[in-house]
């Protein structure tokens, strides 16, 4: 093959180029430090980038952003369950303070600020909030747990209870005792006779100030027969206690539940009546209480979960209805299958149908916090901020708050005997007054002594589960402690992976680079001393 010139001048430029190209690509790769520009460069590492960037940036997320969030959340949550347990403490202290005999007017005083304002701190911890999120609301991270100012909204709400909510209660009657002044000692006729105190079974609903008018019904699960030999002992019927005056046929009946305010005292007081009637069931609106005979207590008493079945025979649910929302309150569609604006069909909404059918899930907030590994991050308001709280708050406040009452209406009739002295009518009528008084006072703190014994028990039963509470978040947190340490160190290698994948090495690249640069000056000097010999330099 005969060998031009042109031909090696082509060959030289050629080589030239593919040496610049060299020079090129090691000049990019040291400007970008990355092996490749482009797919096509090399399509084994694009696909092992691809796949290694998006580890990557999957496990940053989780690292900086889904975990410290997770962090967060858990440590408001866990600042609040540690304030709710110190207020529970204290509650508990008040009440050992309050369950002694020897209290004095000032103690009393300073015992009923104290569980008022302690009582009022409670919910106002259940309301802390993450970043705008309320964390014990469960899903409904934009509605706080209570209603925060007074509010007018009705409300038909069911409660799933069961045996251990019925309780018993004391009334002390002082009948018109307490409006006894000294403008109308002389005509307000009041004896030892008129003060009574009776003692009867109630299941003390979550809230008070209820609609008078709000059909409330229980409704329970009662075998068909209680001879366990009989077929139909293991059968159960569904048995409701309403205010109605006809059955579901349209048939009169009876109604079970009779409705009576706190105030009424024709014949009796409400308390009077559930005790001196076995069969009586009475709803007291203003307190939120279902007073209970004796009968009708053991009928409830009886209910009890068949652990064969799957369904809860020992529920009991009662429904009623409630307008006036308090500040404090809480809000029912956090604790309880309920409907607001019930009336309306346009404004209606239905909250937590599945607590009715047994199917209800706990609502738990979950962060991804790893490949495919997620955690639980909150602790609802059924586990710690219970009604009950408030209830019993509400309960001892007024028993305390009766005694003050009476010490004070003492202090009042004893300054008017004072000054009554040789006035043998208005003598003879404030002493019996004083008597009446004193016995109502040996009931009222008979009363109190107990009722404050017995919240010792139930504060710290709410101090306990406030105590769980804290140790699940506790074992939260220790368990994203561990998946944070892991994730580290799945940042670190999917860090180093991708760089070895994508990443050069600057030394040799500076290396080859050089090279490539000698190479292409001595290639122009090659071809320039072949350049210069023509066919020319030889004629």
């Amino acid at each position: 093959m005969r060998i031009t010139n042109k031909i090696m001048q082509r060959n030289n430029l050629s080589n030239i180029n593919t040496n610049k190209i060299y020079q090129d690509k090691l000049s990019t790769q040291m400007s970008t430090q990355k092996k490749i520009n482009r797919p096509s460069d090399d399509p084994v590492i694009a696909i092992r980038a691809l796949r290694l960037r998006s580890n990557v940036t999957e496990i940053t997320q989780y690292y900086s952003k889904n975990i410290p969030d997770a962090e967060s959340w858990l440590d408001v949550t866990e600042k609040a369950l540690d304030n709710l347990s110190q207020v529970m403490k204290k509650m508990i202290e008040q009440c050992t303070k309050g369950s002694t005999g020897s209290l004095k007017t000032e103690d009393r005083k300073i015992i009923l600020e104290q569980m008022q304002a302690l009582g009022d701190e409670v919910y106002a911890t259940g309301d802390a909030d993450y970043a705008g999120r309320y964390v014990f609301t469960g899903y409904r991270t934009d509605t706080s747990l209570s209603f925060g100012k007074e509010h007018n909204q009705k409300y038909t709400l069911t409660e799933q209870l069961d045996i251990s909510a019925i309780d018993s209660v004391t009334k002390v009657d002082t009948g018109k005792l307490l409006e006894v002044n000294s403008a109308n000692y002389m005509t307000t006729n009041v004896t030892e006779n008129d003060i009574s105190s009776v003692e009867t079974h109630r299941i003390r609903l979550a809230y008070n100030d209820c609609l008078a008018d709000g059909a409330p019904s229980i409704q329970f699960q009662r075998r068909k027969s209680d001879d366990p030999t009989n077929p139909d002992y293991n059968v159960y019927e569904t048995v409701t206690w309403d205010t109605l005056n006809t059955d579901a046929a349209g048939n009169p009946k009876t109604p079970e539940i009779k409705i009576m305010h706190s105030y009424e005292t024709n014949p009796k007081n409400p308390y009077a009546m559930a005790a001196d009637d076995p069969n009586a069931v009475i709803f007291v609106p203003e307190t939120g209480e279902l007073l209970l005979g004796s009968k009708r207590f053991e009928e409830l008493m009886a209910v009890k979960d068949n652990e064969a079945t799957k369904a809860n025979e020992g529920e009991i649910r009662v429904t009623y209805q409630k307008e006036h929302w308090e500040s404090t309150d809480l809000r029912p569609e956090h604790y309880f299958y309920c409907e607001s604006d019930p009336d309306d069909p346009e404004k209606k909404l239905t909250y937590n149908e599945s607590y009715l059918t047994g199917e209800a899930k706990h609502q738990e907030i979950e962060y991804d916090v790893g490949f495919n590994q997620k955690i639980k991050v909150n602790s609802t308001a059924d586990e710690c901020f219970q009604h009950g709280i408030g209830r019993e708050v509400d309960d001892l406040v007024s028993a305390m708050q009766s005694v003050l009452d009476l010490e004070d209406l003492e202090n009042s009739l004893k300054g008017l005997l004072k000054d009554a002295a040789g006035d043998e009518a208005a003598t003879a009528q404030l002493e019996k007054q004083l008597a009446a008084v004193g016995k109502a006072l040996t009931y009222a703190k008979d009363k109190e002594q107990k009722m404050f014994e017995s919240a010792i028990t139930q504060f710290q039963g709410y101090r306990d589960d406030a105590g769980l509470s804290i140790t699940n978040c506790g074992n939260m947190s220790s368990k994203l402690d561990l998946i944070k340490n892991r994730t580290q160190g799945q940042k670190t290698t999917f860090e180093t992976l991708k760089s070895e994948n994508e990443d050069v090495d600057i030394t040799e690249v500076a290396i080859y680079l050089q090279s490539a640069e000698m190479t292409y000056e001595a290639a122009l000097l090659a071809a320039g001393k072949v350049m210069q010999a023509t066919l020319l330099n030889f004629i």
